[in-house]
């Protein structure tokens, strides 16, 4: 018998969210659907999967809310409102990825699972906030709002200025074992915003801190932990490209850890882009070196796992 591949879907922020519509829950839940529907054909097409989700608008978008309501009700902290983005994204995925497989006769249950990420408290990261969270500001919007409440605030790919927080390393799964229990018989919804960050005190007790875990980080721990044989990060485009805008853009079909490593000194790969999605690629194919990344976009999944499309990296 054939063994079946184990395949851990990191989903970018285009799979939850459309530039084309609005941030409702209905329109996130419309962009939801579609996506499920590309998941759904990897499950039926015979891999065993696991799903990662960012929430870098979503969980902005929760805080802001919960700010500007303190006068009424009390605000929410930071790792507060990563657990409901969990939640909420989790269940969205859950609804419309299970009507999925149903149409497609598999009756595979899904659950999303509030996933905790143990963190160091020394992170150098808690000393250079760089992730990016919530809407996007003017400059002249974003300077008022660090005035006024003292955010670190930062362009974000020339798209415009957002809030960005810390983003340590994760380095313990929490549920891990409830993952691995889970695995045979249920699509996992998991790590969800890379995880909801916690520190371990001397006492052994779990502390959330303000930050966000880089999805990919989180979906490459995963991988590693539940012995997959594929990371999958889904993203925009369609390949990988050196030389990004330039007269000169490369798309890259394959990568070895030695030419991603290169292309990562020459500063190829943008921060809080491509960056974390290749460094993540590269850790996870250094851990095993029989294992592969591949980096493509949503609706090119299936092709590029056939070797069809995407950028594929491996170890040699």
């Amino acid at each position: 018998m054939e063994k079946v591949e184990r395949l851990v879907i990191a989903l970018g922020g285009n799979a939850l969210q459309s530039k084309d519509s609005g941030s409702t829950a209905e329109a996130q839940l419309s962009v939801v659907r579609e996506t499920c529907e590309h998941i759904a054909e990897l499950s039926v097409g015979g891999y065993e999967v696991a799903v990662v989700h960012g929430n870098g608008p979503q969980v902005g978008r929760i805080l802001l809310a919960s700010e500007t309501a303190k006068e009424v009700v009390p605000a929410m902290p930071f790792d507060v409102c990563g657990a409901m983005s969990q939640g909420y994204i989790g269940y969205h995925i859950q609804q419309a990825l299970r009507y999925a497989l149903a149409k497609r006769n598999k009756n595979t249950p899904v659950v999303s699972l509030v996933t905790q990420m143990v963190v160091e408290a020394d992170d150098p990261a808690f000393q250079n906030p760089s992730k990016p969270i919530g809407p996007f500001y003017s400059r002249e919007e974003a300077e008022a709002i660090q005035r006024e409440k003292g955010y670190a605030m930062k362009e974000d790919a020339g798209r415009g200025w957002r809030r960005v927080v810390p983003s340590p390393l994760p380095r313990r799964i929490v549920e891990i074992g409830q993952v691995r229990d889970l695995w045979d018989k249920t699509i996992v919804v998991t790590c969800g915003g890379g995880g909801v960050p916690v520190v371990e005190t001397a006492q052994g007790r779990l502390e959330g801190v303000a930050a966000v875990i880089d999805k990919d980080f989180a979906a490459e721990l995963l991988a590693e932990q539940v012995d997959a044989d594929v990371l999958m990060i889904l993203t925009e485009v369609e390949k990988v490209a050196i030389n990004w805008g330039k007269p000169d853009q490369k798309d890259l079909s394959r990568m070895s850890l030695a030419e991603a490593s290169r292309y990562v000194e020459e500063g190829h790969f943008a921060p809080g882009s491509m960056l974390p999605k290749v460094q993540a690629a590269m850790k996870f194919v250094r851990s095993d070196p029989g294992k592969k990344a591949v980096i493509t976009s949503l609706d090119k999944a299936l092709d590029a796992l056939a070797g069809k499309t995407g950028t594929v990296i491996t170890f040699a």
